[in-house]
């Protein structure tokens, strides 16, 4: 039972004089009507009943044989049969010196399973003492822990060789990484490595945990084992959760901006994947469940809430929809400078400006909007839908609105109304359009520096 602060006399009081359950209600009208002596009419106006509904109760009452006013507890087993029958051979095992769990998995076997926690208590009740720690010499056969072998590729061999592996699609991206030339990559971001894992070996083990969908690094502990897992990363054993640990805190952003680089240089000519003509940008915040002081909070859109996490902006090619750029060196009050890291980025290694972007209405600020549109990168935004703007779009007339067409012929809303009018902010000229009927609640707000038309700006 929680400890709470004590109610108030008054809240005492109501709870009895203003029953809100209904079988409470019951019991304090017929307690007025039987053993105060009220006339019935009085107590059921009081209580809340009818003249009639109220007799109809006073009927059934003095007719039921145990009126179900108050809940009575039922009682839970007095016996365990389980226990009960498993008694006698927990008492004979232990007599031979088996402990807790070789007892529950000797039961186990016999289809009388119990946990190691029941074969304590029983033990406990029957006068057993807990058994002296026994050397592994002592113990019975039983399936134990192994050691693996270090990571080490200086220990990694190529002779032929028969094994079962969990692992084996990670092969089928192996002409991948050959075609991407992953140790020029590891080479060139300057990435940590050591004799026993070279850089691009541990890239590759860092690629092979991702590529497996395996979420958390301590989860490749049920693989190191794995030789398949091994091969992949040209290494005699996949390495441990501390290594990969230990290995994560060494990558600075740097290397991960170089390794960045690297990865576009291998993607361009006949390798391209992005066609670049258009991006969309955004915000993504990854839970932190750690203490670290540093990590600052976040909106988490999933919990709907703000809570420690790290906040990564996210490039990602409109029509090939791959990821080509991303930053978790990010810190409050930085957010607006996002987008210019990124444009930098892909000037430096692309000899160019963003082609298009297209982005949310918190991804910069007003003065940002300016700034790219005084260096000519055109883009597409949502603006934030103010009092003011609603008020507006509210009193515009029915024959402002122009309806025009949407070549998309998977969208169920193809015919929405849009009004548009040029607005000054922070010191440039920009286009804002209204769109309704868009299979929103609320209009739409579009801002943008580009002179298509909305059919093709909406679509986009």
């Amino acid at each position: 039972m929680s400890i709470r602060e004590p109610k108030s006399l008054t809240e005492c009081r109501r709870f009895f004089l203003e029953p809100g359950h209904v079988k409470q209600r019951q019991y304090e009208a017929l307690r007025c009507y039987f053993v105060e002596q009220r006339p019935s009419k009085e107590v059921a106006a009081e209580f809340g009943y009818t003249e009639g509904s109220f007799r109809v109760l006073c009927h059934q009452f003095r007719r039921e044989h145990e009126p179900a006013f108050f809940l009575t507890a039922p009682r839970g087993p007095q016996t365990q049969p389980k226990k009960s029958a498993a008694r006698a051979t927990i008492e004979d095992l232990r007599k031979r010196n088996y402990s807790v769990y070789e007892i529950a998995e000797t039961l186990k076997e016999h289809g009388t399973p119990l946990s190691a926690t029941a074969v304590r208590e029983v033990l406990r009740e029957l006068g057993f003492a807990p058994l002296p720690r026994r050397l592994d010499e002592e113990r019975p056969e039983f399936p134990r822990p192994t050691v693996e072998a270090v990571a080490d590729a200086r220990a990694f061999d190529l002779a032929p060789c028969r094994f079962h592996t969990r692992c084996g699609g990670l092969f089928l991206f192996v002409p991948d990484l050959v075609r991407l030339d992953l140790e020029h990559a590891a080479k060139r971001a300057r990435l940590p490595g050591s004799k026993m894992i070279p850089k691009a070996h541990a890239l590759r083990a860092c690629l092979a945990l991702k590529l497996w969908a395996i979420e958390r690094k301590s989860h490749v502990m049920a693989l190191v084992a794995d030789q398949g897992l091994g091969l992949f990363c040209a290494l005699n054993r996949m390495p441990k959760k501390s290594y990969l640990s230990e290995y994560s805190s060494r990558v600075t952003p740097k290397n991960t901006s170089a390794l960045l680089a690297a990865w576009h240089a291998a993607l361009s000519g006949e390798n391209a994947l992005f066609p670049a003509r258009s991006f969309d940008l955004d915000f993504h915040s990854v839970p932190y469940h750690g203490a670290h002081p540093s990590i600052e909070r976040h909106y988490v859109s999933k919990r709907s809430r703000r809570q420690p996490s790290v906040l990564v902006f996210l490039a990602q090619d409109a029509d090939a929809h791959a990821f080509c750029y991303a930053d978790a060196d990010l810190r409050k009050g930085e957010e607006p400078e996002a987008v210019f890291r990124f444009i930098d980025f892909w000037k430096r290694e692309h000899g160019g400006l963003p082609a298009h972007l297209v982005f949310d209405s918190r991804l910069t600020t007003y003065a940002g909007l300016a700034r790219l549109d005084q260096m000519g990168v055109p883009f597409i935004t949502l603006r934030r839908r103010s009092p003011k703007i609603l008020a507006e779009i509210a009193a515009l007339p029915v024959s402002a609105w122009r309806r025009v067409t949407l070549d998309v012929p998977t969208r169920k809303y193809r015919t929405p109304r849009v009004w548009e009018k040029k607005v000054k902010l922070a010191g440039c000229t920009l286009r804002q359009l209204y769109i309704l009927d868009l299979g929103h609640d609320q209009p739409t707000v579009l801002l943008t520096n580009e002179t298509r038309t909305p059919t093709k700006l909406i679509t986009r």
